[in-house]
């Protein structure tokens, strides 16, 4: 008889609009990433030199709101090929700072202004393509725009609540935040 070695859960995280604190919360789990690593692959990150996002993904960890095009297109892709979507942290869940500024409108009269207006050598919002995504009009948390399976709160959360969530998403047991677990920030 042989044995079958079982196949490794595939991980992905993604880093959005935001300031990657929860990517660091991640990297804080320290050792435990060795008893990760023997149970998933790490198929994309922002932490690994992965260009394209890859399907056939079991978990993604969505970090950060939605708020330029690029954003919106990994958010989609993210969507399509990940069976389970985690919105990672206060951005991705609410917002957060992110969207401090939703209230000023649309920032393509704010861009004109500063870039157009303004003296300038050039006259013109910076619109590289490839370099400079364009910013959507208000910014998103990502279940406004994808379905979200689980929520993690907390700006950024904290190592051992990552880890908790990863343990029970990876043994089939979401997560079910109750009382102090489900405050943000």
């Amino acid at each position: 008889m042989s044995e079958t070695t079982p196949q490794k859960a595939r991980v992905a995280t993604v880093w959005l609009g935001g300031c990657s604190g929860c990517h660091m919360s991640f990297l804080d789990m320290d050792e435990w990433l060795f008893d990760l690593a023997e149970v998933a692959d790490v198929v994309y990150s922002p932490i690994a030199d992965v260009k394209d996002f890859p399907k056939d993904v079991d978990v993604t960890l969505i970090e950060g709101a939605i708020a330029n095009e690029d954003n919106r297109e990994l958010a989609l892709q993210v969507r399509e090929n990940s069976k389970l979507v985690v919105s990672f942290g206060d951005c991705a869940v609410t917002g957060n700072v992110t969207a401090l500024r939703n209230p000023m409108g649309d920032p393509s009269e704010i861009l004109a202004r500063v870039y157009v207006e303004s003296p300038d050598l050039n006259g013109i919002v910076p619109s590289e393509a490839g370099i400079v995504p364009p910013l959507l009009p208000k910014v998103l948390p990502v279940h406004q725009l994808i379905q979200v399976d689980v929520y993690l709160p907390g700006c950024p959360p904290p190592a051992d609540r990552i880890q908790e969530a990863l343990e029970g998403i990876l043994n089939d047991d979401l997560p079910r935040d109750r009382g102090e677990a489900i405050r943000f920030g």
